[in-house]
This record gives C-alpha cells, sequence and structure tokens, in this order.
C-alpha cells in the first residue's frame, strides 16, 4: 500500500504547536543575560564563568538524544511529544524561580552559593532540553517536508519574540523603578522579578500549545513513514547504533555547527565582561560596582536586540533560500553574524553597538532554522527525535571545548579582556560561513538521488 502524504497545516496550526517555543526561549534569554552576571554577584572571578557554564552543554549532551529517544517510543494519551513539554515547562520554572534566589536558599541551608547556583542552572538547563528538542522533533513529525522551512522559520519567530521579552525584562523593570543594584552577595531585584516572570510565562505558553496541538497516532505516523509500518518500541542501546549511522548530510552541518555555537557560547558567556572592561573601563575583577550592573543591563539590552532582529530575518528566510538556495542563504547569515561579533570591539559608543547585533540577528535566526530544515530532508520520520538529539552533539561539544579553555585563554593569553576573546568568536562564525559555502555540495531539495542515498543510509 502506497504511504500516505502528510496534510499541510495551516499558519495557525504552526503557530500553535511552536508557541511552547516562545516561553523556552523567554527561559533561555533570561539565562544567556544573566546567569554570568549572576555568578559574579555570588563571587566568582571572569576566567571561572566559562567553566561554570559548562552545565548547560553538558547536560544537553545527556539529555536531548535521551529525550529524542524516549519521545520517539512515546504513545500516550496526551502525545508522543506533549509529556516532555509539561515535565521540562514545570523544572525549568523551578530553576528559573531558585538561580536568582541562591542567595537566600544557602543562607537558610548552610550550602556553597556558587555550589547551589551552578545546581539550579544545571535544572534549568537540563529541563530546557527536555522540552525543547521534541518542539525539534515535532516539526519534522506534523509537518510535510516542503513545510520544514517554514516550520522552523515560525519557531524563530517565537524564538525571537521570547528572547527579546527574557532579555530586555530586567532592563525594563529597571526602567520602572525596580532596583538594578545588587547587595554584597545577591543578586539585583530586577533580575530576580524578570525571572518569575519568565517562569510563568513558560508555563503558560507550553500548556497553550498542549492544549492546542493534536499529534498523530501511531497508526497515522505508520501510514506516513517511507519505513515499512513499525509501531514497536526500539531499545535504549539503538542510540549508539543510531549514532554510528548517522547522515553524511548530518556529518557536514555537524563541522557547521561547531564553529556556529562556539561563537555563540562565546558571546554569551563573556559579553558582560567585555563591556564591562573594554566600554566602560571597569577592572576585570570590579563585579559589585554599579558600572558593573548597567553593563549587565546592556548585555540584555543587547541580546534582545539581536533576537529582535532575528525576527524580520526569519520571515526572509524562505523567501531567500528559494531564490539563492539554503546553503548560500546560511553562509550569508554567518557572515553577517561574524562580522558583528568584531564589531563590538571597533565600535566604543555603547550607544551604537545595536550595529553588531543586526548582523547577529541575521546569523540567529538562520542558526535557528536552516540547519534543521536541510536535516530533516535526510531523517527518517520514525528516527526524528533521535535524531535531533544526536545533532545537538553537534552544538554542545563545541560549547563544552570552549567552556573548558575559554577562561584561561582569557585570563592567560589576553590578560582578562574578554573583549579580545569575543572578537575569536567572530572569527570562529566566519569559518563556519566558509565550511557551509565548501562543505556542503547542495541543497538536498536540488539533488534529490543524493537525498535518497542518504535517507537509505539511515532507513534499517
Amino acid at each position: 500500500m502506497a504511504k500516505r502524504i502528510k496534510p499541510n497545516l495551516s499558519l495557525a496550526q504552526i503557530i500553535n504547536m511552536s508557541m511552547g517555543f516562545l516561553g523556552i526561549q523567554m527561559a533561555f534569554g533570561l539565562q544567556n543575560g544573566n546567569a554570568s552576571r549572576i555568578l559574579a554577584n555570588f563571587g566568582a572571578d571572569v576566567h571561572e564563568l566559562s567553566w561554570f557554564w559548562l552545565v548547560a552543554p553538558i547536560t544537553g549532551l545527556l539529555v536531548q538524544p535521551i529525550i529524542g529517544h524516549m519521545g520517539d517510543n512515546t504513545w500516550s494519551p496526551l502525545g508522543r511529544r506533549k509529556p516532555y513539554f509539561l515535565i521540562g515547562a514545570v523544572l525549568c520554572a523551578v530553576g528559573l524561580v531558585f538561580l536568582p534566589n541562591a542567595a537566600s536558599v544557602t543562607a537558610m541551608m548552610g550550602a556553597s552559593v556558587l555550589l547551589l547556583a551552578v545546581i539550579f542552572l544545571a535544572m534549568m538547563d537540563a529541563s530546557i532540553n527536555v522540552a525543547m528538542e521534541p518542539f525539534r522533533a515535532l516539526v519534522g513529525d506534523m509537518l510535510p517536508k516542503h513545510q520544514g522551512t517554514l516550520g522552523f522559520s515560525v519557531q524563530t519567530i517565537l524564538i525571537g519574540i521570547g528572547a527579546v521579552i527574557g532579555s530586555e525584562m530586567p532592563n525594563w523593570l529597571t526602567k520602572m523603578g525596580v532596583s538594578n543594584v545588587a547587595p554584597e552577595g545577591y543578586v539585583a531585584d530586577n533580575v530576580i522579578y524578570a525571572f518569575y516572570v519568565g517562569a510563568a510565562v513558560l508555563i503558560i505558553s507550553i500548556l497553550y500549545t498542549v492544549l492546542s496541538t493534536r499529534e498523530y497516532s501511531p497508526q497515522e505516523f505508520a501510514d506516513f513513514s517511507d519505513d515499512e509500518p513499525n509501531l514497536e518500541k526500539s531499545k535504549f542501546s539503538d542510540i549508539f547504533k543510531d549514532f554510528a549511522k548517522i547522515p553524511p548530510l548530518m556529518k557536514k552541518l555537524g563541522a557547521v555547527q561547531f564553529f556556529s555555537w562556539f561563537a555563540l557560547f562565546t558571546m554569551w558567556v563573556f559579553t558582560t565582561s567585555a563591556l564591562a572592561t573594554h566600554h566602560f573601563g571597569l577592572a576585570p575583577d570590579d563585579t559589585k560596582s554599579l558600572e558593573f550592573n548597567k553593563a549587565g543591563d546592556l548585555t540584555g539590552h543587547l541580546f534582545g536586540l539581536y533576537n529582535l532582529f532575528a525576527i524580520p530575518f526569519a520571515f526572509l528566510l524562505t523567501p531567500i533560500a528559494k531564490a539563492i538556495g539554503k546553503k548560500q542563504t546560511h553562509a550569508l547569515a554567518l557572515f553577517c553574524g561574524g562580522l558583528g561579533l568584531i564589531s563590538m570591539f571597533f565600535i566604543k559608543d555603547t550607544g551604537m553597538l545595536w550595529i553588531s547585533m543586526v548582523g547577529l540577528g541575521f546569523a540567529w535566526a538562520s542558526i535557528l532554522a536552516m540547519p534543521y530544515a536541510m536535516l530533516i530532508d535526510a531523517i527518517p520520520l520514525r528516527k526524528m527525535g533521535v535524531y535531533m538529539g544526536i545533532f545537538n552533539f553537534f552544538i554542545v561539544i563545541p560549547q563544552i571545548i570552549n567552556g573548558i579553555f575559554g577562561g584561561p585563554i582569557v585570563k592567560n593569553l589576553f590578560g582578562n579582556m574578554a573583549i579580545d576573546y569575543v572578537v575569536v568568536g567572530g572569527i570562529c562564525m566566519l569559518i563556519a560561513a566558509a565550511v557551509t559555502m565548501f562543505l556542503i555540495k547542495n541543497d538536498p531539495d536540488e539533488s534529490p538521488q543524493e537525498l535518497q542515498e542518504e535517507i537509505q543510509q539511515v532507513h534499517f
């Protein structure tokens, strides 16, 4: 019997199934813009920050392929992916509430404040990964392949909106009169209240997706699959077999992801310190002053801007990709992002740093959409979750490497002047653009024979 073709989904349906990403990315934006600031408030030195940030990629490395595998084999009354949305949202909300309050919890428990902060940060990261990976897989589950770019572009738009709100929330609260001055050993009120808002939005947006989206049944998945119908659950050990048979396209995209996410991790970890020393003229160990907290607020504002600029670029990704090809679109975006990071060194006027964020917005929009839009063409439907989780290896491994060596490099090579390492991140993004152009030969849509060969290699 010929397989059924998945029906097209309306724009409203795609938005509904992706709405939870708004809350997830608001939490992610709050973490990216404020984790280094929070850890510095708790006493961490600049060269130690990347070590504390290691909890994020390590939890992603462990959690995402496991959750992907479990999601591929979950058939509950609630759905295939939705149970993981809910579990991740609840646990992440707990982390959002407790991370900025780690000092208060420490006072009651008598534990190390930095240790407790890292535990709460790990809880947030693990929970974000539990919720995020199934959203990626849901696009592959629900949409026909020709709607893949649209699906990931919609996710990128919602990611941008959530990240703008999360990144800007502390700055907005400051303008509303909430204090942004941190008492000795504690976190400023504007950050604490921003994390409370993030927890509420996360829960509400996830519930919206759960209640508004119906996932396909096991039989429907079998009818849509290119494989012979097979509703049996695979074993946990099959993850290793899946990893051994990753499609060639995933390996090529993995090289691109390595340099892209090395650059992003550099930006997220070291921007606050880079602004404090290079733009505000502070000493590297000055983490308690009002000026340092202004640098922290500015970091959130700039991160909000690049996410804001990513929104219109997300609308443009589909027409640009149709005009010049997916790999050319991604390479152009990464090139602009690399120039954006490097330009932060040369733009001394903080009021003009928005220019740097334009290029980063283009890169961020493409990083969140184009690799996945290219990848889903080469992944069999019944393995969508586990392969999305495995693809995450190429995101977290560069962050782990950067986390281990980034701090010592900033301390010993750059004299704790983090802006120099931000420039290194920009160079890495330029390398990612070059790899995209010269390693990835064709868009899958432009080479049907190559696509069929890659799919056959993972149909087993």
